[in-house]
């Protein structure tokens, strides 16, 4: 019972990914084709809204459920790492249409074959969490 607050906005975000077409392959092959603004303007608007809610987090000193404050821990900058790290989710978005929110959404959509795509996410999360010691991060 704990857990409804997430089902409910789990509920709502496939209900928007699926009204704003973000979870269709064929828009997706139009973004990385260059052939539709769509996608691009639902990245973008993402990207801001993000940039706004940790620039309000930071500013008001928002705290977490449980209470505690929300840290941001400055990182490395390395430009190789966001590379590799873009190329693969890239290359994995372009092959599959679908990166991880859209692709849940399209299993609950109907679309069982992106249970195979998921399935592969999994895999792939679990590999990294195998590997993650020995990457230079």
């Amino acid at each position: 019972m704990k857990f409804i607050k997430f089902l409910i906005v789990g509920i709502v975000f496939g209900i928007v990914m699926a009204k704003s077409e973000a979870m269709s392959w064929y828009r997706i092959q139009e973004m990385f084709r260059f052939q539709a603004f769509h996608m691009y303007g639902i990245i973008g608007t993402a990207v801001t809204l993000g940039v706004l809610g940790v620039a309000l987090i930071k500013k008001f000193n928002f705290r977490d459920f449980h209470g505690n404050p929300i840290v941001f821990y400055p990182k490395e900058k390395s430009i190789i790492r966001y590379l590799i790290g873009g190329l693969i989710f890239g290359l994995g978005w372009a092959l599959s249409g679908a990166c991880p929110g859209p692709m849940v959404v399209n299993i609950g959509y109907g679309f069982f074959s992106m249970g195979i795509v998921f399935l592969f996410a999994i895999v792939g999360t679990y590999l990294y969490a195998y590997i993650k010691d020995k990457l230079p991060h």
